[in-house]
């Protein structure tokens, strides 16, 4: 089959693309004949490097966190799930990924995938609404008419946050630059504030429950925005790099989010796209062996949105 792999750690040069064996499914495990998958921010600290000691991968390695796809092989003990199912999961950090024509998965990794949408758009949705919902919900939880502010709400995590949030019953106040204001709104936050033009400090016209941060910022601001915390609230951060700052004295959490991987988290989530309640945003789709541009764009700064990574469309 044909996969992107790293042999080295490194920049984005030292991925390839090329001919490797077709992996058979052991104990536990479904064979995904790969749809699509994605590239999240991760994915380029994992190929240079920057995270052995959380991750120690065995070389050379598969990228590719996130899969849409179809089961074509069940290894032993496997239930719940069949040949031929359509599935979507978020996969282990440390295994080879999705950037291939077949991958091995967990079986309790995976979740039916969505009905409503394309199968290979669904690979935009685990690591990254997986990543929103735990924050949300395992971490700040979040109630009904609570002030939530988002910093990053215009990212690819950012966007399921602010839907998730609005559909939770939370005031939504989002963080983002021009470029995002329009699918921000559509998303249903009740504010925006460009962060490019305003000060968030005093843009923010009373304290928020919630501050979710899932952009790297600078550690001084990242203080000032949690100083807009009312005292008892929480600050919660997917930028694990940067602890976030909590307040013993003012009863502010600080809590750093780690996403883990969960079938009955993506399946409500599934469910959701499927009701229509939630929507799926992918801005560009490209070929396998165009994923080492997408790495180059993105450690240059010039990715902007999702993207879904098609192993058959060369």
């Amino acid at each position: 089959m044909k996969a992107v792999r790293f042999h080295e750690y490194g920049g984005p040069d030292v991925l390839r693309y090329e001919d490797v064996d077709q992996p058979v499914p052991s104990a536990g495990q479904a064979r995904v004949r790969v749809a699509a998958t994605t590239f999240n921010g991760v994915d380029g600290n994992i190929r240079a490097g920057l995270m052995q000691g959380p991750m120690p991968l065995t070389l050379p390695h598969i990228p590719g966190l996130d899969v849409a796809g179809t089961i074509d092989a069940l290894g032993e003990g496997v239930s719940g799930l069949e040949v031929g199912d359509q599935v979507i999961g978020f996969l282990p950090f440390v295994d080879d990924g999705a950037s291939a024509e077949y991958v091995l998965a967990p079986i309790e990794s995976l979740a039916p995938a969505p009905t409503s949408i394309p199968l290979a758009d669904a690979a935009a949705l685990p690591l990254v609404g997986l990543t929103a919902w735990q924050a949300l919900f395992d971490h700040a939880e979040i109630e009904a008419g609570q002030r939530v502010l988002i910093s990053g709400a215009g990212g690819a995590v950012g966007g399921y946050a602010v839907q998730l949030a609005r559909t939770a019953g939370a005031h939504v106040i989002a963080i983002a630059g021009p470029r995002s204001r329009d699918q921000v709104t559509a998303n249903g936050a009740a504010e925006v504030i460009d962060h490019t033009t305003t000060d968030v400090t005093t843009a923010v016209s009373e304290p928020v429950d919630v501050l979710l941060n899932l952009a790297p910022i600078d550690p001084a601001r990242f203080a000032a925005l949690a100083a807009l915390v009312r005292d008892g609230g929480v600050v919660v951060s997917t930028t694990v790099w940067m602890p976030a700052p909590g307040d013993e004295d003012r009863g502010v959490r600080g809590i750093d989010v780690f996403v883990t991987s969960d079938a009955k988290q993506l399946s409500e989530l599934v469910a959701r796209i499927d009701r229509g309640e939630l929507a799926v945003d992918v801005a560009h789709r490209v070929p396998l062996s165009d994923l080492p541009a997408i790495h180059a764009a993105a450690a240059a700064g010039s990715l902007q949105g999702k993207v879904v990574v098609l192993p058959n469309a060369d």
